[in-house]
């Protein structure tokens, strides 16, 4: 037998393999070989592994007030992650595709976004608009939105709300502020709109379908969109069956396979709508699932994210997985111990990409 290297895969079938593995684990099998060092900053495979990364969502939360987050994955059960690179006091304002936008505790205003999984960061400059303006009623943006293109490798985080000046009334006026990571600047404009209310899972599951972010109202009339690229805000209907509280149900807005999706929760069901046609705004319900196995949580639970097997919900102290095929039920996690906040309260729809923030 001669001395050559005789290769046991081609090499596309390894990148194929190597792209289903985690972050963690790819960034540390670089020291095997050159060409595997370099995997990670290469093009091509980023976007394999992006488009893979992609169809899969699991959950993440805070669980202390420390900088550590856990993770429940269907496959890989529950790991941690931490946030303790930004070096600050952090907590999470929103997730998209595999990016965390976060404000400083401390340091009001004060914004990152980064990627727990390789653990890049971007600390974004301050507007220049934020020292003669002020959102209200508490300085907080009311909407924070983050648009994460993995095809253009860039992002955008949209600030907005009701905005007064130093010394002023409230006008009225709904502020918009949007930094885009190519320009590594702000822009601004401010509309004209009627007043809008939001929940807190509202306000924290902002989806990013199509280019346009979305944040579910309260009252359970519309959803509100905004277009990134073309800076316009607009208003879709909900399903005709659960706008305007029909049946006094509660309802949540989360992605599914790159689809708008309304999770409507009763006392003994989960009925999943698509909105299979954006254009006409047309919904179809795609999925029910009866909630009799957990009656007892049915009032503290809340749906965070989805993926065509899993449906991952959390209650005050546990993650619970459904598992779509097999319609079985299983507690992912269990939160030990005494926590201030409900552990729904903070949790989030999540990706592992290799999406750079710098």
């Amino acid at each position: 037998m001669d001395n050559q290297k005789v290769a046991l895969f081609p090499d596309e079938v390894i990148l194929q393999i190597l792209a289903r593995l985690p972050v963690k684990s790819l960034f540390r099998f670089k020291s095997v070989c050159k060409s595997w060092y370099r995997l990670p900053s290469d093009k091509y495979f980023t976007n394999l592994f992006n488009q893979v990364s992609v169809k899969e969502q699991f959950l993440v939360a805070e669980v202390s007030d420390s900088s550590s987050l856990i993770c429940v994955d269907s496959l890989r059960g529950v790991t941690e992650l931490s946030l303790g690179f930004l070096r600050d006091r952090v907590r999470i304002r929103v997730s998209c595709n595999g990016l965390l936008c976060c404000s400083s505790v401390p340091q009001k205003g004060v914004y990152y976004v980064c990627n727990p999984s390789t653990r890049e960061f971007r600390k974004l400059p301050r507007s220049r608009e934020r020292p003669v303006t002020r959102f209200i009623p508490d300085g907080e943006a009311t909407l924070v939105g983050l648009a994460c293109d993995l095809n253009r490798n860039k992002f955008n985080v949209v600030l907005a709300g009701y905005h007064r000046s130093f010394g002023q009334r409230p006008d009225g006026s709904f502020i918009c502020l949007v930094f885009d990571s190519e320009t590594n600047k702000w822009r601004k404009f401010v509309s004209a709109v009627e007043e809008y209310s939001f929940t807190h899972m509202g306000k924290n599951q902002a989806v990013f379908v199509n280019g346009i972010l979305h944040w579910l109202m309260s009252g359970l009339c519309y959803i509100l969109t905004f277009d990134v690229e073309h800076d316009v805000w607009r208003k879709i209907s909900l399903p005709d069956e659960i706008r305007c509280g029909n049946g006094g149900n509660r309802v949540y807005l989360l992605e599914s396979d790159g689809f708008l999706s309304v999770v409507q929760l009763s006392d003994g069901w989960i009925k999943i709508w698509k909105m299979i046609e954006y254009e006409t705004e047309t919904w179809s319900v795609v999925d029910s699932i009866s909630l009799r196995c957990i009656k007892g949580l049915v009032p503290g639970i809340f749906p965070i994210c989805q993926t065509g097997e899993y449906v991952f919900l959390a209650t005050y102290k546990q993650v619970l997985v459904y598992n779509r095929r097999s319609k079985l039920w299983k507690e992912m996690f269990s939160l030990k111990g005494s926590y201030s906040l409900p552990l729904w309260f903070s949790a989030y729809a999540f990706r592992s990409t290799i999406l750079p923030c710098n």
